[in-house]
């Protein structure tokens, strides 16, 4: 594993153009349950699963009935007050040094942004916003008071750009990812020299498919720091699996990068 952090490190260190694509592997190590694990939210609880695949429809059908739910039935209770990792932290310390250039992150639970990374491209939303499907407009969602708005007023949150329905800006079963997102993700696959690949199985695509659009490059450096091999390891699209926790490999391999700068 030495020889591996060290490799990563001598590629940081002298490449133009890093960036980082995260998943639910960062995040578990700050208490937040995976979904499909062993002991995943969903193998728990197959109703919330099965749920969880009808809430875009039932917000299309009807945002006052989606409303009316997701205040009922917080599926994401709790998760805006988990607080960063180590990992978290370790790539704050990358994009301070100028190395990381943006972060694109399956997680939906803000932590990235809490630990003070500034480019964060939120793949499946981020729970601490509301987003307009009609005008792409987002809002931080403490500037709604969602409780009184549905039960006092009776009405739905909505758009002070364009007057449509708001929802979570949460990407649903069924929903497309949001085109700015998509776009400005592909692009950064585009750029860099260097890809970390961090606490992600690399399944859920249109995600998985960053990897591949940046290997497509020619000398893209693209490690994973993931607790098992995925389809990018058997597929040899990354070129080193440093296999471990997130929280404890990364600030190892910020220590060794730091080292070399003043070398």
């Amino acid at each position: 594993m030495e020889n591996l952090i060290e490799r990563t490190a001598q590629h940081l260190a002298k490449c133009q153009y890093a960036v980082a694509l995260t998943g639910a592997g960062i995040s578990t190590e700050s208490g937040i349950p995976d979904y499909r694990g062993p002991k995943g939210v969903w193998v728990k609880n197959p109703e919330e699963e099965r749920k969880a695949y009808q809430i875009y429809d039932l917000f299309q059908k009807s945002p006052e009935a989606y409303w009316q739910e997701s205040l009922e039935n917080p599926r994401f209770k709790g998760m805006l007050k988990m607080k960063p990792n180590p990992g978290h932290y370790a790539l704050v310390e990358l994009e301070e040094m100028g190395i990381l250039k943006a972060i694109v992150t399956q997680n939906i639970d803000n932590l990235h942004a809490k630990a003070g990374s500034r480019r964060v491209l939120d793949y499946h939303g981020n729970l601490a916003k509301l987003r307009c499907e009609s005008c792409h407009s987002r809002y931080p969602v403490e500037e709604f008071d969602l409780k009184k708005i549905f039960y006092q007023e009776r009405k739905v949150p909505l758009c002070r750009n364009c007057g449509y329905p708001l929802k979570s800006d949460v990407v649903y079963f069924g929903e497309p990812i949001p085109q700015d997102i998509a776009t400005l993700s592909w692009e950064e696959a585009q750029k860099c020299d260097v890809m970390l690949i961090c606490g992600t199985s690399a399944t859920v695509y249109p995600f998985a498919s960053l990897p591949f659009s940046a290997k497509n490059r020619p000398g893209v450096i693209i490690v994973e720091v993931n607790a098992e091999p995925t389809p990018l390891t058997q597929d040899k699209i990354s070129d080193y699996l440093i296999q471990g926790k997130t929280g404890e490999i990364l600030p190892q391999i910020v220590k060794r990068v730091k080292e070399l700068k003043k070398e």
